[in-house]
């Protein structure tokens, strides 16, 4: 059989390597974004004053040689504002959004003890990957489960119930009436909770497979003052107990599940008559070209490393991926049995789509 091989493009190869030493660059710099937040050295820069290492030596207690070549490194990567006349860095109010604010929309540290979870846990992925079989979401460093509550608890906090709720067809009114609603998937119970508070009339029971989590989302509950309308407990998608709910949800979880259509057909037959779910998932086109792009770029990666390996750890193991896009979700929850499906609203990052039967 004979082959072609194109001849070498020499600016085609320059700008690869760049990609890659950019994305080394990045890799590096993500344990510092994390440094800087363990050590409250970004916290140390919101008031937005210019400042210098030995400013901010005396603040952290962080020696200066330190935070001269910390502060260069976020400077390099954007991450901070560098003035060469006054040899100042300053961290700008985007700036603080990003990295400084939990509370924040824009809030992203949460991503890199993501990404710090996967460096820790990757020799095992490739094994699996090697031998065929998946790796379950209990099976990662406790960092996946840190950084995931981090970086989906901004996006929940700013529109969970604000915007998604309010999008669904009479949803938001059940709930302020009093309604039963099933959180399916919930891990350490950030969107629970967030709902609990908003709706005090409501009671909110949250389900996951993963008992570490659940002892978390207990204490958060308990944290957020919300105890007395909340409960959890450790069960499957596909058997979780409980019957008429209003409202049963799953927060960006049901990709990862290894037969989500067994876990639809049981939301399903667990919903009361007029009940719906509301089904959080990552943005995506239908087409693998449409989601050639960075946030395509991002889910696909994590789906490799974390969804598809916990989906294939699972019964039936679908491996449904990350980027499903609407019309295969449309798909699955038709044939779980729901005849009306629609898109609520939508996000950058996530599709919020609402099933009724």
């Amino acid at each position: 059989m004979s082959t072609t091989t194109r001849a070498l493009d020499e600016q085609l190869l320059e700008a690869l390597a760049g990609q890659a030493i950019t994305d080394i660059g990045a890799a590096l710099n993500g344990a510092l974004v994390m440094i800087g937040d363990h050590l409250g050295l970004w916290q140390a820069m919101t008031d937005g004053a210019p400042t210098n290492p030995t400013m901010l030596a005396e603040r952290t207690g962080v020696p200066s040689a330190y935070l001269h070549e910390w502060m260069a490194a976020q400077a390099a990567s954007g991450y901070l504002e560098y003035d060469e006349a006054s040899d100042m860095f300053t961290l700008s109010p985007e700036q603080a959004m990003v990295f400084a604010d939990a509370n924040s929309p824009a809030y992203m540290v949460g991503g890199y003890h993501i990404v710090s979870s996967v460096y820790r846990d990757y020799p095992r992925i490739a094994t699996a990957m090697k031998e065929g079989h998946g790796f379950g979401w209990h099976e990662h460093d406790p960092e996946l489960f840190l950084g995931t509550e981090q970086f989906f608890r901004p996006g929940y906090r700013t529109s969970l119930t604000t915007e998604w709720i309010p999008a669904m067809d009479g949803m938001e009114e059940k709930l302020r009436h009093g309604a039963k609603v099933a959180d399916v998937g919930c891990g350490h119970g950030a969107s629970s909770t967030l709902m609990a508070s908003a709706y005090p009339a409501s009671t909110f029971h949250g389900f996951d497979y993963h008992e570490s989590s659940i002892i978390r989302a207990v204490q958060a509950a308990e944290e957020e003052g919300v105890s007395g309308n909340t409960e959890f407990a450790v069960a499957r998608a596909k058997d979780f107990p409980g019957t008429d709910y209003d409202l049963i949800c799953f927060f960006d979880c049901l990709h990862d599940m290894g037969d989500p259509l067994g876990a639809l057909e049981h939301a399903r037959a667990a919903l009361a008559d007029d009940g719906a779910v509301l089904l959080v998932e990552p943005f995506a086109k239908d087409r693998l070209a449409e989601n050639m792009n960075p946030i395509g770029r991002v889910f696909y990666a994590a789906s490799t490393v974390i969804c598809t390996p916990s989906s294939l750890s699972q019964e039936v193991a679908t491996g449904l991926g990350a980027q499903a896009g609407e019309a295969r979700l449309h798909e699955i929850a038709t044939a779980a049995g729901f005849t009306r499906f629609r898109r609520a609203t939508e996000t950058p990052v996530n599709l919020i789509l609402e099933l009724r039967p």
